[in-house]
């Protein structure tokens, strides 16, 4: 064979191989694809206090694993408890002083009921001395100060109704509507609520993170003191927008993690983002500013799935973990061993880098 005949072959064979690589990539793409940009992500909450106040105690340290409810640190608690007490004694002087008006009331009315008599019988008196003037048998100074007499009774009384609807007005509606008592209420309600405030719990069940407390230290409210990470990992996977045409919440999926080289574990698909940042339209009151590049192939974009382990595999893994996802987005025989094929390849690299 000829040397011109030997680059000939060696053509050909590279032209084949270069054309079956390229096909077995575009078809891998759809039916089974894989990708290595997958993090293990967890939820962390910032923990804090909502009540300002110097630390007393705190009950977990670093990587404690807390239960929902578990008290984590507490505040000192006297100056809230003495709000508390304060309040409770405003709320008993409202109390007290609602039946004091009460009884002012109930004289008030008493005297209202005097007046009416007093202007009743001064009433009385005037007409029977002005039947007495029209005979002459009285002075018109006699007349007149029985007249002045019986307005002074009707002004008493009117003026002791006025009283009155004030007492009524100041002392509130007598059921669990009085204004006053719903102040003082809402006011030991508050303080009650800051004293249970000063022990801090956890909102959920997780490991504590980034302790940044001693005892003695003043803990600003809503300022975080340690982080909460929960212990259900949510695995997130970001796929070219072509590779996942076929996927489908419930598709099966296999996980390896560079922490765990040599390990696959089995998977399915949870859910899939609805959109990317690049996606979201911001309302800022400027024009439009178009994309632009120079390139001729565009970076493909990439879209975020959620994944889940199949039951009975336990991850301890911290949050940020990389690692590689194979989806399988067809039932047939040969496409699964070819991913299956794959990832394997990927976990015994992983032994390597």
């Amino acid at each position: 064979m000829s040397p011109e005949q030997q680059f000939s072959r060696w053509v050909k064979f590279t032209l084949i191989v270069f054309a079956a690589m390229f096909g077995y990539f575009l078809v891998a793409d759809i039916w089974f694809p894989q990708t290595p940009e997958s993090t293990v992500m967890r939820i962390v909450t910032p923990v804090s206090s909502r009540a300002p106040g110097y630390v007393t105690h705190i009950y977990v340290t670093n990587n404690s694993h807390v239960k929902k409810g578990d008290l984590l640190y507490e505040i000192d608690p006297r100056p809230y408890q003495n709000q508390v007490d304060s309040a409770r004694i405003a709320y008993q002087q409202a109390t007290l002083d609602n039946q004091q008006i009460d009884a002012q009331i109930s004289a008030t009315r008493a005297k209202i009921r005097a007046a009416q008599l007093d202007a009743q019988n001064a009433g009385r008196d005037y007409q029977r001395y002005h039947a007495l003037d029209h005979n002459q048998l009285i002075s018109r100074q006699a007349l007149d100060t029985a007249y002045t007499t019986w307005q002074t009774g009707l002004q008493t009384v009117e003026n002791l109704n006025a009283t009155l609807n004030q007492l009524i007005i100041s002392r509130g509606s007598r059921d669990g509507n009085n204004v006053t008592l719903q102040k003082y209420q809402n006011m030991l309600e508050e303080a009650n609520l800051n004293l249970n405030y000063t022990k801090v719990r956890a909102d959920s069940d997780g490991v504590v993170s980034n302790l940044q407390l001693k005892e003695g230290w003043y803990a600003n409210a809503g300022v975080a003191s340690m982080a909460l990470v929960n212990t259900t990992p949510d695995i997130i996977a970001d796929f070219r927008e072509k590779s996942l045409t076929k996927t489908h919440v419930g598709t099966a999926a296999e996980i390896v993690f560079d922490a765990l080289p040599g390990q696959v574990f089995k998977a399915t698909v949870a859910s899939r983002d609805a959109g990317v940042m690049a996606g979201q339209q911001d309302i800022n009151g400027y024009l439009a500013a178009p994309q632009e590049s120079n390139r001729w192939v565009r970076d493909a974009q990439r879209m975020r799935i959620h994944l889940v382990l199949d039951a009975g595999q336990p991850l301890d893994l911290p949050a940020g973990a990389r690692a590689t996802v194979q989806l399988y987005n067809s039932g047939n025989g040969l496409s699964s061993f070819l991913g299956r094929l794959q990832i394997r390849l990927i976990s015994l690299l992983h032994y390597v880098y």
